[in-house]
């Protein structure tokens, strides 16, 4: 899937993964040996291995491979790989606007944007989705029909902690067990991964783009989620969680009429094309 950033200068990423990935999705032993890859209990022993210290040594490989400049985050000695996957980035790299106006990314990622229809559905890769099937709430779903769905798809070389977008009150995190396909583009047009995997949700009561459902959904392999609060008062750019190993995404619903996207994200969503984004970069601003 192409992507672009905010000049329009298309973004190549190392695509260490991709070949594994076509051949899992789109060949029959590929989907064979899927079946077993996307289980949970699978998920929970490799999960064991990348927390173990053995696990560092395939840390300096995946670096060079996925091309991460570690001079941007903190330095430290890893015990495990999941450590080393979700590490903590420098505070001065990642910059949150904090203008009560301005709608911000709440990690980094590449950004599409999808309007939730009247009749409650959205579109992924050209497949339909229904809020319902989502969120699991037939009540909740409703609330977002006419509103914007915003999709932000992380690779495994990125930042893998997420902030909140504005300030409020947050609910409980909302569980929906399921499988752990990848989120690449090649899964995402092959199955419906964002009915079938496991993600969290809650809902955020914010001060300036009402109520807004943010999600975080779990990929193949690990795609542990860690959040880090259950209710409570939140801040705009305050660390929401992580994911562990497992490239992943996080998905934000607005009500209608709450923000309007820039017009750069919106003309390259309409063409099929991402947006890179970054943490606390403005995306939007409110209308409310």
């Amino acid at each position: 899937m192409k992507c672009v950033d905010r000049t329009g200068l298309a973004v190549v990423d190392a695509d260490a993964q991709g070949r594994i990935i076509r051949t899992l999705y789109q060949t029959l032993p590929g989907r064979v040996v899927l079946k077993g890859l996307t289980l949970p209990a699978v998920s929970k022993i490799a999960g064991k291995m990348l927390d173990s210290r053995i696990s560092t040594l395939l840390i300096p490989g995946f670096v060079k491979r996925n091309q991460i400049d570690l001079s941007e985050y903190e330095s430290c000695r890893y015990h495990s790989f999941n450590a080393f996957f979700s590490r903590q980035i420098r505070e001065e790299q990642r910059l949150i606007d904090l203008a009560a106006s301005e709608l911000i990314a709440p990690c980094d990622s590449r950004l599409t944007v999808h309007d939730i229809s009247d009749d409650n559905r959205f579109m992924i890769k050209g497949r339909s989705y229904s809020m319902k099937e989502l969120v699991k709430s037939e009540k909740l779903a409703r609330h977002y029909c006419g509103g914007k769905l915003l999709l932000f798809r992380l690779t495994v070389s990125d930042y893998h902690r997420y902030c909140y977008i504005d300030n409020g009150v947050k609910t409980k995190n909302y569980r929906i067990p399921g499988v752990l396909h990848t989120v690449n583009p090649i899964a995402v047009a092959e199955r419906p991964i964002y009915k079938e995997n496991v993600r969290e949700f809650s809902v955020l009561k914010t001060e300036n783009f009402g109520n807004v459902l943010m999600m975080e959904v779990g990929a193949l392999l690990v795609g542990r989620i860690v959040n880090h609060h259950q209710s409570a008062e939140v801040m705009r750019g305050e660390e929401a969680g992580l994911f562990q190993y497992g490239g992943s995404t996080v998905i934000v619903c607005l009500e209608p009429g709450v923000a309007v996207l820039d017009s750069d994200i919106l003309a390259n969503s309409a063409e099929g094309i991402e947006t890179r984004v970054w943490m606390g970069e403005r995306i939007g601003k409110t209308t409310i």
